[in-house]
């Protein structure tokens, strides 16, 4: 069957085509009870409205940020390559893309940042982020102002529905298994790396590492986790120390988005080969050190499907539509030296 038009929705609803498009596009003008004969006439047809010739007829676009981290490595350059591209993949829907980089260790300037945004200039906001009060205010009052809001990648304010990202349990579980499988019998400690503990994907993954060591390997205990906000010479200190102090590592996990750094340092230590290492996300550095055979699994994410994910569900917030659920779902892939 044809899908049915607004002349069939005027028809069944007994209003004018003008009537039933001021009911469309939410105008003032029309009484209740019309309002609901249209509503009721969408529900009866099945009407699907065609929201791309809506917009091109009247010259509907969107604006959306990417509020990224402004300190970062090979992963973070994947995510903006890939906004980029989508300026080329998306210009039929109207949309273009901006990258703005934020400090993601000073929340004050994150707020500033987020409350100079106008619906006026600005559809929708996609934010990657530490979670911290101050800044989940500053998103409230972004819905609040009628800007669509998506927590990228780190869930700052736990709206499960719209962001954008893994099931971050699930990936600390799944390095926690890989890691305790590849170990096997031997006994000792396991570092734990990360950028900052303040993020929630760190929190997320560390708390499902945690579940399954502590159930699954009792031959195993994973040390605190150390933060290297992202600084180079930090990083190397605090993974010397802690290499130094505890003689029994058999494994290594770098939690952070950004792996070359803290994997480097390692390196360049020259460590006992038996040591088993996990890390995140696939980035040209942790496929040659898989090949190398210096780095023995990447639990990672698409960075292309992130993008792409964020996007439409930024336009659906803006258009009240909801996305495809099976479509936005990020799977978890976990890359061998095999595989890769």
């Amino acid at each position: 069957m044809m899908r049915p038009t607004t002349k069939d929705l005027a028809k069944a609803a007994g209003v004018s085509r003008a009537t039933v498009d001021r009911v469309l596009n939410g105008r003032e003008g029309v009484k209740q009870k019309t309002v609901d004969r249209v509503n009721m006439a969408i529900k009866e047809l099945g009407f699907v409205r065609n929201l791309q010739a809506a917009n091109l007829a009247k010259s509907q676009s969107y604006r959306f940020i990417f509020a990224l981290p402004s300190s970062g490595d090979q992963f973070l350059e994947q995510i903006v390559s890939h906004i980029q591209e989508a300026e080329t993949i998306f210009s039929t829907d109207r949309i273009h893309c901006d990258v703005q980089h934020i400090d993601e260790n000073d929340p004050y300037s994150i707020v500033n940042f987020l409350t100079s945004l106008e619906k006026s200039d600005v559809s929708g906001v996609a934010i990657m982020s530490p979670e911290t009060p101050q800044v989940r205010d500053a998103i409230t009052r972004l819905q609040e102002r009628g800007i669509a809001v998506l927590p990228f990648i780190s869930n700052q304010t736990m709206m499960d529905e719209n962001w954008v990202g893994i099931n971050n349990s699930a990936a600390g579980a799944t390095a926690s298994l890989l890691l305790g499988q590849f170990i096997g019998q031997r006994d000792g400690a396991v570092l734990v790396i990360a950028e900052s503990m303040q993020s929630r994907d760190s929190l997320e993954r560390r708390l499902g590492f945690d579940d399954i060591m502590n159930r699954s390997f009792p031959n195993l205990h994973a040390l605190p986790s150390l933060e290297t906000y992202g600084n180079s010479d930090r990083a190397k200190e605090i993974i010397t120390t802690a290499l130094q102090n505890n003689t029994d590592i058999v494994g290594i996990y770098v939690m952070a988005s950004e792996a070359r750094g803290p994997l480097s340092v390692v390196q360049e230590l020259e460590i006992d080969q038996r040591i088993i290492k996990v890390a995140h996300e696939r980035t040209p550095y942790t496929e040659n050190a898989l090949r190398a055979q210096s780095l023995d699994a990447v639990v990672a994410q698409n960075p292309g499907h992130l993008v792409r994910s964020a996007i439409r569900r930024l336009k659906g917030i803006v258009d009240d539509r909801n996305t495809m659920g099976s479509q936005e779902s990020i799977r978890i892939e976990i890359h061998l030296r095999t595989n890769i």
